[in-house]
């Protein structure tokens, strides 16, 4: 494997190892801290983190307010203490050594208040901001607020050219690197453009050059391209490293660091991850942000398919093929059905599914009663952690603070799960029952002879591992 050396990047020389961010109190200040003081840099969530009381007890986050709003504005200040808390662990830790980034989705609920807040209360222990999951044209503004450099991320030179030339060339000089996050390869909430087909994935190469070109028109020929998506041992990537038609790599790594002694998941969590095989993690569009999401196949993801597949189209009177009166709802109002869906809906209905609920969309999807209350409690429940929410409805931009659109029971309440995997990650049966992130390369925790018999390394040893190679 070729030598791996240090890289300009924030200002400073650090290792090209870059740990990725992973939201709702999974990259915590512990872990960005360890992978800091191992040379490289250490990224803290801040979305939704956790905070501490005086016993050093991690606070639950209980929403009491009545309205929509007003636990939207609870959600904001337990997510700004909650970054301020993670930024000063990961400071404490790592010593001065490495980087410290903090990492936001652009789509999470109230995303510039948050990270105001946090970068606010956390002055001069936070050294960059990384943030994706939409178009964050604010991102160099809040940059430059703070005098912090800035990696957006991105899955394609398109995006990166919308960014920097209606936003980002004013502030240049804090650009400290591009994050090409692969769409078909990545954990979390994925960048598909609609022209990409998702069961048709391109190789990086030919789309980070592209990117690299672009970045050069704009004299950014020596900012670091970060490589996210897909990376598991260097040597595999070594036609990357000092390339000159690529210029300055780094590589970033959100999956291995899930499995190590500092990474705060749970044991059945990490079971899981040490069981996987190839094709159990895969792009769906279940989220709410109605970006494709990476996701561990389970009992959650297999629900959410069967929910969407028990379907069908109505019409409010009848037109066509829709002949057939169907009540829905306690009242039973009327929609109509063709003859072919009636007879579907009558076979689910014996099976127990027998709760109608409509989509955004003139559809109609069939759960069970107990699920259908659940569906309707978790929506009344909404926090307003996204800026838009399918499922709810929530949209943060008053006065009426909604998208326009029906609540969409196709969805589910994102809140919600990862809170339950992130703090009840011993648990088999909620590791089951809620989403889990995880990257397409999730599988090779399996398959990797450095994790046999269990084998769990700290953030030091994978650090060494991935330096050192196979």
């Amino acid at each position: 494997m070729k030598p791996i050396n240090s890289i300009r990047m924030g200002g400073v020389d650090v290792l090209p190892l870059v740990e990725g961010g992973k939201g709702v109190a999974i990259s915590t200040g512990i872990t960005a801290g360890h992978w800091a003081a191992s040379g490289g840099a250490g990224t803290i969530s801040a979305v939704n983190a956790d905070s501490y009381d005086d016993q050093g007890r991690a606070i639950p986050q209980v929403y009491r307010a009545r309205t929509r709003r007003e636990r939207h504005e609870e959600l904001v200040q337990y997510a700004i203490a909650g970054g301020i808390a993670q930024a000063r662990f990961a400071h404490d830790i790592s010593g001065g050594r490495g980087r410290i980034h903090a990492n936001l989705l652009w789509e999470m609920g109230a995303a510039e208040r948050v990270i105001t807040g946090v970068l606010e209360g956390a002055k001069g222990i936070i050294h960059g901001l990384t943030c994706g999951a939409g178009m964050p044209y604010r991102l160099s503004d809040i940059a430059a607020k703070f005098n912090v450099h800035y990696y957006p991320i991105v899955s394609s030179a398109r995006a990166f050219n919308a960014l920097w030339k209606r936003a980002f060339h004013k502030a240049a000089h804090l650009l400290g690197g591009v994050v090409y996050e692969d769409p078909w390869l990545a954990g979390g909430h994925n960048g598909l453009s609609n022209s990409e087909d998702p069961d048709k994935p391109e190789a990086p190469y030919q789309r980070v050059l592209a990117l690299r070109k672009l970045m050069r028109e704009f004299g950014l020929g020596e900012t670091p391209i970060i490589m996210a998506g897909g990376v598991w041992w260097l040597d595999e990537w070594e036609d990357w490293i000092d390339n000159p038609e690529l210029g300055p790599i780094a590589f970033q790594f959100g999956t291995r660091p899930l499995l190590t002694m500092e990474s705060p998941i749970g044991n059945a969590w990490k079971r899981k991850l040490l069981t996987l095989k190839p094709g159990d993690v895969f792009l769906n569009r279940f989220s709410p942000t109605g970006f494709f999401s990476s996701a561990m196949n389970n009992r959650f993801i297999q629900n959410l398919r069967g929910r969407s597949d028990r379907q069908v189209a109505y019409t409010g009177e009848h037109v066509g093929e829709h002949t057939d009166e169907y009540g829905v709802g306690p009242r039973r109002r009327p929609v109509f059905l063709t003859p072919r869906d009636l007879q579907r809906v009558r076979k689910w209905e014996a099976a127990g599914f027998t709760e109608a609920l409509r989509t955004p969309d003139s559809t109609l999807v069939f759960v069970t009663p107990e699920e259908g209350r659940e569906i309707l409690a978790d929506q009344v429940a909404c926090m307003g952690c996204l800026s838009q929410c399918k499922f709810s409805n929530w949209s943060q931009e008053g006065p009426e603070y909604t998208n326009g659109k029906k609540a969409d029971p196709r969805s589910f309440c994102i809140q919600k799960t990862l809170q339950a995997v992130a703090h009840n990650g011993e648990d088999d049966e909620v590791m089951e029952n809620n989403l889990v992130f995880s990257g397409h390369n999730g599988y090779r925790f399996a398959q990797d002879p450095f994790y046999g018999n269990g084998f769990i390394p700290t953030v030091r040893q994978l650090v060494d591992r991935i330096l050192t190679g196979r």
